[in-house]
């Protein structure tokens, strides 16, 4: 899927095949992290292993008031526990799958919105 460029001073995200996804100035491979001013690989794997001790190191970094969550071709859910856990970061979290999560991060990105992107 290839996305159009906004502004190259961002993590803007370029195109995201099967197993990495290309920004503006790097090529990622999945899963990984992309905020406004970072990008890492990270080593959640699945919906399950997502939580405030996984996520603490990478939200910590770059100020996001939402995380979007891609959960691969069709959208998977947090669990009531795991909702509960990250509301403690006092951050927003959607869940949709990767194309629409991809979409979403661009268009609140070029927003200026405080915005991070998990790709799982």
């Amino acid at each position: 899927m290839e996305f159009t460029q906004q502004n190259a001073n961002t993590n803007t995200i370029i195109s995201v095949a099967e197993s990495s996804i290309s920004l503006s100035h790097i090529k990622l491979n999945r899963p990984c992290f992309i905020s406004a001013n970072s990008s890492n690989e990270v080593s959640i794997k699945d919906l399950e292993e997502v939580g405030k001790e996984s996520l603490f190191p990478l939200v910590a970094k770059d100020s996001i008031d939402l995380l979007i969550i891609g959960t691969g071709d069709s959208p998977k859910f947090l669990s009531p526990k795991q909702q509960i856990e990250l509301s403690e970061f006092g951050i927003g979290v959607e869940c949709m799958n990767s194309s629409s999560a991809c979409s979403s991060f661009n268009l609140l990105l070029g927003d200026l919105r405080k915005v991070g992107l998990l790709l799982l």
